[in-house]
């Protein structure tokens, strides 16, 4: 992979020149000058990548091909190559991070100044920005995209992004009523100004000042005072903006959406039991007049976890839990197990909206966890602990560790985790420390 890198970045630099360099006329009919442009985009952060070691992600994989593609259609006389500068575009934002982000809205731009009336570059561009948090501008370019589609279906994401930003963009101004004055208005106190807040700050920087703002009232006037919970509930509602749309999807099949206090409800008060997806489980849960059947089938909430291969697909699932794995998780199977409730963990968020998308079945579950549950370990609102990229969590364990944190269960226990479906010592280790009793047929493990 090495030498491929290195040799397109040589081919690039020689049709597009090194950084810095002025646009060049190109006798024959050679590549406009915002292709070239783009390009030489693309040999930066091709030279990055070099610079950057070995490459072991497909995501940076596909977008290293498609800058090939690019650099091919720029250098073949008569070629038109938009439609592969938009590709490459679309694979700088799928390959994650700003800076892939950074690199799709630069072609982005000079996509919209090549075709100022292509839908599909002011789509780009709008994505890009969304990406990097710039959500006005990112409502411009949506708004422009708008304007030049012609299939009302195929523009009614876009529709519901556009809403789902400005909403999160007028919970922020309400919050600066609030702060600053009028009726019901919290007051004078912490400085308003020593908190930036505005619509207009990157997204991140938005949601550390909204955060700041919120803990310095807080502090001033208490939990407690009404002003104060509006702006702590005008602060939740703009978390739940961030990663999600207001809308629901009509790709979910109808299913519900549920959030944090929407899990609690569902769990409390309830006993749960997490069956390990092993062939002895399952035959036994088949079994007629089994003793392992009859203990399952006391429990209020049945979950099972992951891709359930030998469990009969008739067996109880009140929750289904799966993490996405892999750089394209939602290529995988569908879930059509039928389930009460379906919780999805996964990173990034557009891979998780992705997965859904493609991998639910419509009418297989009643609910879906949206995205505030996608990643409990790591969310600074839930467990808020650092990632493991060299052992992740197994799923089963996030379940455990997110029913012990919202705590409205009566009961939770697992069943048939031993032998090739025990867990990681790590894991097992946080559960030993919970642990209230273990049968003695030690299939059956009790948590405090």
């Amino acid at each position: 992979m090495g030498q491929t890198l290195t040799g397109l970045l040589t081919s690039v630099r020689a049709i597009a020149g090194r950084p810095g360099t002025p646009p060049r006329a190109r006798p024959g009919g050679g590549p406009d000058p915002e292709l070239l442009a783009a390009l030489r985009h693309c040999g930066d952060h091709l030279a990055d990548l070099a610079a950057s070691g070995p490459l072991t992600d497909a995501r940076r994989t596909r977008l290293i091909a498609s800058i090939g593609a690019l650099t091919t259609a720029c250098s073949t006389p008569g070629a038109d190559a938009f439609d592969a500068l938009l590709r490459t575009g679309q694979q700088a934002l799928d390959s994650g991070g700003d800076a892939g982000a950074r690199l799709a809205l630069a072609l982005g731009d000079e996509a919209t100044v090549l075709r100022a009336r292509s839908k599909g570059a002011w789509r780009l561009r709008g994505n890009a920005l969304d990406a990097l948090g710039r959500s006005e501008e990112a409502i411009t370019a949506y708004e422009r995209h708008l304007a030049l589609q012609q299939n009302a279906a195929a523009s009614r994401d876009v529709e519901r992004r556009i809403a789902t930003l400005r909403a999160a963009g007028d919970r922020i101004d309400e919050a600066l009523a609030l702060v600053g004055g009028g009726e019901g208005a919290i007051g004078a106190g912490v400085d308003a100004g020593a908190v930036r807040l505005s619509r207009h700050l990157p997204a991140a920087d938005a949601l550390a000042a909204f955060t700041e703002l919120v803990r310095l009232r807080t502090a001033e006037r208490g939990a407690a005072d009404p002003a104060v919970r509006r702006l702590a509930a005008l602060y939740a509602e703009h978390r739940r903006l961030s990663d999600r749309d207001p809308m629901a999807d009509p790709l979910l099949g109808g299913a519900e959406p549920i959030g944090v206090p929407g899990l609690r409800r569902f769990l409390a008060g309830r006993t749960v039991c997490l069956v390990a997806d092993t062939p002895h489980t399952a035959e036994q849960e088949q079994r007629p007049g089994s003793s392992l059947a009859a203990l399952i089938g006391g429990y209020d909430l049945v979950v099972r976890c992951d891709a359930v291969r030998h469990a009969a697909p008739t067996a109880r699932t009140d929750l289904h839990a799966v993490t996405l794995r892999g750089d394209s998780p939602w290529k995988g199977p569908r879930w059509d197990r039928r389930a009460t409730a379906r919780l999805v963990f996964g990173d990034p968020l557009p891979h998780w909206r992705l997965a859904l998308r493609s991998r639910l079945v419509p009418g297989a579950q009643d609910r879906v966890g949206d995205a505030t549950l996608r990643r409990p370990l790591h969310d600074p609102a839930l467990l808020a602990e650092a990632a493991d990229a060299d052992e992740p969590a197994s799923t089963a364990f996030t379940v455990l560790r997110l029913l012990d944190f919202l705590g409205t269960p009566a009961r939770v226990d697992l069943i048939g985790f031993e032998g090739p479906a025990a867990l990681p010592p790590r894991e097992w280790e946080w559960i030993g420390a919970r642990t209230g009793r273990t049968d003695d047929t030690a299939v059956r493990i009790t948590l405090r």
